[in-house]
């Protein structure tokens, strides 16, 4: 038996056709995502506080779904999804191999399909606060609130920084002054430098491309990497040019950068 968590809007639609295969899991399969029933209905629901976060419509119930022993799925940490390290395995050994750890939170279980309104068990209500808000052990841990780490729009997100600015928010110098520092930076310019300015120009939405350019032939890939960062979301006419340039990068890290903002929506 596994729980999925969605909103209790979808219940209706849910026990008359199933649940959509609208997750995106590891490899970009279309799918599922669930967890075992365990003893502990605290580790069963942890996800439900987290979802929440994201909003929903009615609150959040849970769906218990029955799934064949065979049935292939994917299991492990939410980390490692990013890495394509989860397993594929039967659907009973997934249950066997979270049941025997001693720490489960932050695991899951993805089926690669739609669920069938058959395969659902039942729909129930379940209390809103189960579960860890941000990620597991994140109770007590001073949160992030970089540009990178903080949730627009999400609740308290704005007393939070606030109360706790980070040195690298916003908002950003004028461009004239990033690109004097540029200058500064001598040539071909000191990599430490060169990042914080591609950090500040990476939270514009346009910006200097032709002044910039020039950072892709920089010695150090660590800059090349930040360029890519910095320009990926501009409307600037000639950013699909330089990404494609910086796609043929020798450093292996260049490149990944770049094909990782490609598959980014």
């Amino acid at each position: 038996m596994f729980v999925h968590v969605t909103s209790a809007a979808n219940a209706p639609r849910i026990r008359r056709s199933g649940i959509r295969a609208a997750g995106s899991g590891q490899g970009g399969l279309r799918g599922v995502y669930c967890f075992p029933v365990l003893p502990s209905y605290t580790l069963t629901h942890q996800w439900l506080r987290e979802l929440a976060r994201f909003g929903s419509r009615g609150g959040i119930v849970a769906v218990h779904v029955r799934l064949d022993d065979d049935q292939l799925v994917l299991v492990g940490r939410y980390t490692d999804r990013t890495r394509d390290a989860q397993a594929t395995v039967p659907a009973a050994e997934a249950v066997r191999r979270i049941a025997a750890l001693d720490d489960p939170r932050g695991w899951e279980v993805f089926v690669p399909r739609a669920i069938g309104p058959r395969e659902v068990h039942r729909i129930r209500t379940a209390p809103q606060g189960v579960g860890w808000r941000y990620q597991p052990d994140a109770h007590g841990v001073r949160p992030c609130t970089c540009f990178g780490c903080r949730i627009r729009g999400g609740y308290g997100a704005r007393r939070l920084r606030e109360r706790m600015p980070h040195p690298l928010d916003g908002p950003p110098p004028p461009a004239r002054v990033l690109l004097a520092r540029v200058a500064a930076a001598g040539e071909p310019g000191d990599p430490a430098v060169l990042r914080e300015v591609l950090h500040w120009f990476g939270t514009r939405r346009r910006g200097p491309l032709s002044q910039l350019t020039g950072l892709a032939a920089h010695p150090d890939p660590s800059v090349r990497e930040e360029l890519v960062w910095a320009v990926v979301r501009w409307s600037t006419p000639g950013v699909a040019e330089l990404l494609d340039g910086l796609a043929e990068d020798p450093h292996a890290d260049v490149r990944e950068a770049v094909e990782a903002v490609r598959e980014s929506p």
